[in-house]
Order: structure tokens, then sequence, then C-alpha cells
């Protein structure tokens, strides 16, 4: 975990419980970029792979995970593999 993220696998159980097939789908190719976190997020990997860079260091993480980011949180978004993931902000 770094400056705040967690990163864990979620179970079928949970995914049900959390109602995750319901959340909005985000979708990126390849890229690098900023990002500032001014809500909570909270999303589930459905494809691709992440390295998310901090002050504090970087979060890998990828396809199966579940992932929370806090608000106020600055990073560095780095998408190894295109990304397609469900989200719920707030």
């Amino acid at each position: 975990m770094t400056a705040g993220i967690k990163v864990e696998q979620a179970s079928d159980d949970k995914l049900e419980e959390l109602e995750v097939k319901s959340w909005s789908v985000w979708e990126k190719e390849v890229s690098e970029f900023d990002w500032f976190y001014d809500e909570r997020e909270v999303c589930y990997l459905l494809e691709g792979e992440v390295e998310v860079e901090t002050e504090e260091g970087t979060v890998s993480f990828g396809k199966g995970d579940m992932v929370i980011f806090p608000e106020g949180l600055e990073c560095v978004w780095r998408i190894k593999e295109d990304v397609k993931k469900h989200y719920k902000l707030g």
C-alpha cells in the first residue's frame, strides 16, 4: 500500500455485494498521465495492467484487482496494457 492506495483481490461474493457490475465503465489505451483524486474512488479492473506512482512509491495492479484511491491523492498513471474497469466515486 502506498499513499493510502489499497489493492486487494475481490471474491465473487464481494463483487456481487458491492454491485460492481452496475458501476460505470472506463477504458483507456496504453499511456501515461498525471491524475488528482478530488474524491475517493473504488475500481475493479476487468482488463489491463497499471502502475501508479506517488511521492511514496509505485503501486502495481491489474485484471481482477479491486483498488481504492483516497481523496486528495496526486499521482502518475502508467498504463502498461489497455485498461477496462468498473469504478465508483465518492
